[in-house]
């Protein structure tokens, strides 16, 4: 076994466990020390290339552990999250368990997304928040009869876009810092069978977007969006919709506030526990 390890502000100890909601591969704990501001982020991993692409990712420090009793860390599969009346989000792998999901929920479409590295199987309220928001979008869309297009931006599983694939959206791209998130995205555009959905990597910070979407989900951190609003700005078709989340409750006054500086128009805001999701639109 292999832990990767972080000194960090505490205030950061909900963006940690965000970082690793999902997470089987690597079982996130966070110490905290009375009296201090500081937590130690550790990581235990079965292997010595996970460990160290978090290090990569996050700076920090790896260490190597004996081997024992690593199953007990292992996280239990979540149960099934539904969406809407549409949906049936769940970790199954193999063709078998997607057989026994789809027998087990006849009437909803399956989404299946193993839960890896790449945060974004469903159950965490950011993602659920926006994947319900998406549903309602699409019909609205759909009924005009008119093609659009769909962004999801820190596309972590690509649980997002696939959804959109699945919705009816003509054209769908996804994108992600993490070259891990883009490679697992991928897969499980083809364990979906949305094969055409696209992934690159790409740092978001320094994106030029080249075309504008009718749909962009940004499901990143607050300090990532604020920075990257004039690029988020940019991305939307004239008439299109912006999602964001993946914000702490604490830090959606100042992230919505720098938005809405950048041109964002807040349209509906929704609060899921200590999440805060935006949908809004670009002003003309």
């Amino acid at each position: 076994m292999f832990v990767w390890s972080k000194l960090s502000a505490a205030k950061w100890s909900d963006a940690w466990e965000e970082r690793f909601s999902g997470s089987t591969d690597a079982t996130l704990v966070i110490s905290s020390f009375p009296g201090k501001q500081t937590i130690r982020v550790e990581a235990y991993c079965a292997t010595e290339k996970r460990a160290k692409s978090i290090q990569k990712e996050w700076g920090g420090s790896v260490r190597q552990l004996k081997q024992q009793n690593w199953a007990a860390h292992a996280s239990q599969a979540p149960p099934p999250v539904k969406v809407r009346e549409k949906f049936v989000v769940c970790t199954a792998r193999t063709n078998a368990e997607l057989a026994k999901a789809r027998k087990a929920f006849p009437d909803r479409e399956i989404i299946a997304v193993p839960a890896d590295m790449a945060f974004g199987t469903g159950h965490h309220a950011t993602t659920a928040t926006v994947l319900r928001l998406l549903v309602d979008l699409a019909e609205d869309l759909n009924k005009s009869g008119k093609p659009w297009r769909m962004a999801d931006l820190g596309c972590g599983s690509g649980i997002l876009a696939i959804a959109a694939a699945k919705l009816g959206a003509s054209q769908v791209w996804g994108c992600d810092y993490d070259p891990a998130a883009v490679r697992i995205s991928k897969e499980n555009a083809e364990r979906n069978d949305t094969p055409k959905v696209s992934f690159t990597r790409i740092d978001v910070l320094k994106w030029q977007p080249k075309k504008t979407w009718d749909i962009v989900a940004a499901n990143i951190f607050h300090d990532v969006l604020e920075a990257a609003f004039p690029q988020l700005i940019q991305s939307v078709a004239p008439g299109g919709v912006l999602m964001l989340s993946g914000i702490l409750r604490t830090q959606a006054k100042d992230c919505l506030a720098a938005g809405k500086r950048a041109g964002f128009v807040v349209q509906k805001t929704i609060t899921k526990g200590k999440w805060v999701t935006a949908l809004g639109t670009v002003k003309a």
